[in-house]
């Protein structure tokens, strides 16, 4: 988006909504009411469940990058960005401890070296992945904005299919695990979501602009997620390539999560958002997203809000629904909070070095 234009309020909602999916899977999968492999959770009707909203929100992450895609690849690419991001974290990466340290939540021996280094380079070490990824991916955004630009239909679609081919559709049909599979937590995979976007963008899905097909397209492939890996579940403990395949089906890049994730974008694409009261709170409250889970995701953060919410006492029943809800929320309203008050201070530092600039001319 341009300089001065208003922000779109259907992708602004769809920011909101991928966040809060977000810190629903770290509710279900960090607060271990589902299995990193789901091997006898299946006979838990909770557990069951649980995998059911975990495949419903598995494309959130899939969508933040549809998003910038979309907008990066007909937009003037801009260094200072870059930077900002880079500022961001280090704000949440660097205070996050110090707070913790002057609050007596830690203690200083609860803090090795490698843990302030952690800190300190959090892209270099992945403090946090999508950090990271994302960074990357913007660096290489206006290279892959004039390539796409610049490629006919039929060039694309091939460039597409082949990244598919590699990063997706290989580790989905075989039951093997590759090497080459990080299962879509890097900056590759983020690369291959970006050339889609930019497809997206200059040439489109028709049959995907009907909303009730996107919906649609949505809801079968969540459903064909949380099928996948129930029946691999079943037949997992005798044989061993549907082993693989128990939760295989719940990662960024699998080809489910991907048609899903482009089905829920393209829901909201079409979306028409009444402008009103609803439309700006939606506007003022989605660039602190980020923020929210730069500080629900801080190693020092993201196994205690867990304890601190007693989310162990409701796993096994059904109890854990409302209690999600009721955690995924306030997660969500204090990491706006928090953002707000470091976009705040941002700014007044910002306007002061300016007006320090002006002084020195």
């Amino acid at each position: 988006m341009g300089k001065g234009r208003q922000r779109q309020a259907n992708f602004e909602l769809l920011r909101i909504a991928a966040m809060l999916m977000i810190i629903s899977l770290h509710y279900l999968v960090k607060g271990g009411l589902v299995l990193p492999a789901p091997f006898g959770a299946s006979s838990n009707p909770a557990g069951v469940l649980a995998w059911l909203i975990e495949a419903f929100c598995i494309v959130a992450v899939n969508c933040y990058v549809l998003i910038s895609g979309y907008f990066l690849v007909e937009s003037v690419w801009r260094p200072k960005r870059a930077i900002s991001l880079l500022l961001q974290v280090l704000f949440y990466s660097l205070l996050i401890p110090v707070v913790f340290l002057l609050a007596g939540v830690s203690s200083a021996a609860d803090m090795g070296l490698y843990d302030w280094i952690n800190c300190a380079l959090p892209i270099g070490t992945e403090h946090y992945w999508f950090a990271t990824a994302y960074l990357v991916l913007y660096l290489f955004a206006p290279l892959l904005a004039a390539g796409i630009r610049q490629m006919e239909k039929r060039q694309l679609q091939m460039a597409i299919a082949f990244l598919l081919c590699f990063f997706s559709l290989e580790k989905t049909v075989f039951p093997v695990s590759l090497v080459t599979d990080r299962k879509g937590y890097d900056f590759g995979w983020f690369l291959c979501l970006f050339v889609i976007a930019g497809y997206i963008r200059k040439y489109g899905i028709p049959w995907l602009e009907k909303q009730s097909h996107a919906a649609v397209s949505y809801v079968l492939s969540c459903l064909a997620v949380w099928g996948l890996a129930l029946f691999s579940n079943s037949l997992g403990g005798r044989i061993d390539a549907f082993a693989y395949y128990a939760d295989m089906p719940y990662t960024y890049n699998h080809v489910l999560c991907l048609a899903g994730s482009v089905s829920l974008f393209y829901l909201f694409k079409n979306m028409r958002l009444r402008e009103g009261r609803f439309a700006e709170s939606v506007r003022r409250i989605a660039p602190f997203t980020f923020g929210v889970y730069l500080l629900h995701e801080h190693n020092l953060v993201r196994w205690e809000w867990m304890r601190w919410l007693g989310v162990e006492k409701a796993a096994g029943s059904f109890f854990f629904v409302p209690h999600m809800i009721m955690c995924v929320l306030l997660v969500y309203a204090v990491g706006t909070v928090v953002d707000a008050v470091r976009t705040w201070v941002f700014g007044r530092a910002a306007a002061f070095l300016q007006k320090g600039k002006r002084w020195s001319e």
